[in-house]
């Protein structure tokens, strides 16, 4: 990577394509509209915008990091390749019978989600192969071949792999390959032991039957995209970031596009992450607002919590059980569907819904006059005062106020009897009691008490809510920094070269096999480094593994840090002990008496994570001049106040702003709301805290 030039971030979104450069120490950032036809137009559109501000020509680019929920959507909506998937004998209905769990154990209407390849496009191999790794039963070789002119003959694009026991010996899964590739060459192939070779077969034929249903569409969008940035100008490198907040080549990407599902919402963490660290704080909650839907992320000790598996396309918000499991590293986070495109309705019950759905940029919200007709979370907010209808995005898209008004009064106002100042309230208030209601869940369900915390703000939607979100919490500390409307392109450029290797390696402590242990360590090590010097040849690397270990008879695990070293057998006590601190950090105390087993691993290996340069607050000062007023509505006082709207840029470190007021920006407007006050600090952020806290 060149460290002279400039280096971009690139976030699609399903309302704006957000794209943030670096370079020579300053950010220059835009958003733009995605283009759902053409997503990569966007991208070059906005990269387009960003240089000729800094008089940069598309060769001066050094790096170009990309994000992008489009695999996400392609599941979502169901817009993926035609897809095969092949199974061991028996199997074919593993992806539709899921597990016995149930996430509502008395609904008798309870509704889940299809499995992503249907019953006429699975098929069966005879074949098996033990837990162990034995094989039991060997591959027919000419019935694969037979199978193989199935596939051709069906019209397939692409096929997913999932054999019984693949994750411990992928013999059968890669000789399926074999003879499929041999009959038709170029065919898109996916194997559950390259994908997720972890245990539990639901959760890995589903990861790589989604990994086979995007890699077409994310292979195809990839290579136009780089063809793109060429023709441009722009002879770089490209890199995607992955779920795990990592940096990984665009070809590893297009082989495994299932790890770019969460992307976006990743670099936001990363974002949060870094400022938390500046900052020196150790609880803190990321939220997450941009135009198609809201994310909120435990961060403890400037690092975000992380899972291995999540969900996408749940039936029930916040019900896990509900949605496609996919086994991937990812940094954990809880995702409502409110963003500044969310559109609103009145249900049977005469209430308010927003959500799911979303107006996107196609149309988009009502008053972007594209030929949207339905009100939105970004209407309900110009008719609150909180947007100036001319100065939107940095004066790039004008908001027309009239047709907020007229799909305010007939899509809510008529049918609940009330004016459209209420109805946009009415809005506003169920969105910030959602993402309030989302985020009290979640961390309940980590234990932790949010009283605790601060909140770092960003998404060009969230520095509007961010205030209000704060006094439902209680939480005492906001912080907006600076480029928060475009903060996951921003975090893209902090994150590092990384990659998260997992495997399934069953140990018994009883039976320690040190021998066991260093292979995994090994090939874990091999693996992840690999992609790590795929990007960065030269990459200082640092490695972190995590063992995820349980008790004899228990169903699921708890993350166990353990040291990347040579193992002998009489290392089997420590980490006995290890796991039982940890259990006991979770429970509250160990079993005696009951032995432990290791049920899988994972390594994380990353070049240097970016450092912080630590902040020393500024304390209040003077009062920031006040140019201008406009009425808003404040939630706290229950009408409309008149309020000081203060441009961003002509604030220095002290100034304080005192609500009622909006502090505005290119990408975004900052509420303060009558119960804050808002202090910035020597790098930029907004700190707000109550009034004489």
């Amino acid at each position: 990577m060149d460290s002279e030039k400039a280096r971009i971030g690139v976030d699609i979104g399903g309302t704006f394509t957000d794209v943030a450069m670096e370079y020579r120490g300053r950010i220059f950032s835009t958003k733009v509209l995605t283009n759902y036809a053409a997503p990569e137009a966007a991208i070059i559109q906005g990269i387009t915008i960003v240089l000729e501000d800094a008089a940069l020509p598309f060769s001066e680019v050094g790096t170009i990091i990309h994000g992008t929920t489009l695999a996400t959507n392609s599941l979502i909506e169901r817009r993926g390749a035609k897809t095969a998937f092949v199974t061991t004998e028996g199997f074919r209905d593993v992806i539709e019978m899921r597990t016995e769990n149930r996430f509502e154990l008395y609904d008798l209407n309870i509704v889940l989600p299809p499995a992503l390849i249907p019953r006429r496009d699975r098929f069966v191999v005879a074949e098996r192969v033990s837990a162990s790794g034995e094989i039991l039963h060997a591959l027919d070789d000419e019935k694969v071949a037979a199978l193989a002119e199935t596939i051709r003959d069906g019209g397939y694009e692409s096929v997913a792999i999932g054999l019984m026991h693949a994750y411990v010996n992928d013999v059968h899964e890669r000789k399926v390959r074999d003879i499929l590739l041999a009959a038709i060459p170029g065919l898109s192939i996916s194997l559950s032991s390259e994908v997720s070779p972890q245990m539990r077969e639901f959760q890995r034929f589903n990861t790589v039957c989604a990994n086979a249903y995007v890699k077409p569409l994310m292979a195809s969008y990839l290579n136009r995209l780089v063809d793109k940035l060429r023709e441009a100008g722009a002879n770089c490198p490209v890199f995607m970031i992955h779920s795990g907040g990592g940096i990984i080549t665009i070809e590893s990407a297009a082989e495994f596009p299932v790890r770019l599902l969460e992307s976006g919402p990743a670099g936001g963490a990363i974002f949060a992450a870094e400022v938390a660290k500046r900052y020196g704080l150790d609880r803190v909650l990321s939220y997450d607002m941009g135009g198609t839907t809201a994310k909120i992320c435990l961060i403890d000790d400037a690092t975000p919590k992380t899972a291995k598996t999540f969900e996408v396309a749940r039936t029930y918000r916040f019900k896990k059980g509900s949605g496609m499991p996919i086994s991937i590293p990812v940094i954990e986070m809880i995702e409502i569907g409110a963003g500044g495109g969310s559109i609103a309705s009145v249900d049977g019950m005469k209430q308010i819904r927003v959500g799911p759905h979303s107006a996107a940029s196609e149309p988009g919200p009502a008053c972007y006059g594209r030929g949207g007709d339905k009100p939105t979370v970004t209407d309900a907010d110009l008719l609150l005062g909180r947007l100036d209808a001319d100065n939107f995005a940095g004066g790039s898209i004008r908001l027309a106020a009239a047709h907020s008004e007229a799909a305010f009064a007939r899509k809510v106002g008529e049918k609940l009897s009330i004016d459209n100042n209420a109805a946009a309230f009415g809005v506003c208030e169920v969105v910030d009691e959602s993402m309030a209601n989302a985020a009290r869940m979640h961390a309940v369900e980590n234990g932790k008490e949010l009283a605790e915390y601060s909140m770092i703000a960003f998404g060009g939607a969230a520095p509007l809510h961010a205030s209000r979100l704060c006094e439902k919490l209680g939480m005492k500390e906001l912080l907006i920094p600076p480029g928060a409307g475009v903060g996951s392109a921003i975090g893209f450029l902090r994150a590092p070269i990384a990659f998260e290797s997992v495997r399934s390696a069953y140990i018994r402590f009883a039976r320690f096999d040190a021998v066991k242990v260093n292979a995994v360590l090994k090939e874990l090590q091999d693996e992840a480094k690999r992609f790590v010097h795929a990007a960065d040849p030269d990459a200082k690397v640092e490695m972190e593994c995590i063992a995820y270990v349980r008790y004899v008879g228990q169903g699921w695990e708890i993350p166990v840090v353990v040291d990347i070293k040579s193992y002998s057998d009489a290392d089997g006590p420590a980490l006995r002990a290890a796991f039982e601190e940890a259990y006991a950090a979770y429970f509250g105390r160990a079993i005696d008496g009951l032995d432990a087993e290791i049920i899988s691993w994972s390594l994380r290996a990353s070049s240097p994570i970016h450092s912080a340069a630590p902040v020393m607050r500024a304390a209040k000062g003077k009062a920031a001049p006040v140019p201008a007023q406009r009425d808003m509505f404040d939630a706290r006082a229950g009408k409309y106040l008149s309020s000081g709207i203060v441009e961003r840029i002509s604030l220095s470190a002290g100034d304080y702003v005192s609500g009622p007021a909006a502090i505005v920006e290119r990408e975004t407007t900052t509420i303060i709301s009558s119960s804050y006050e808002a202090i910035i600090q020597p790098d930029g952020c907004l700190l707000v805290t109550p009034k004489n806290a």
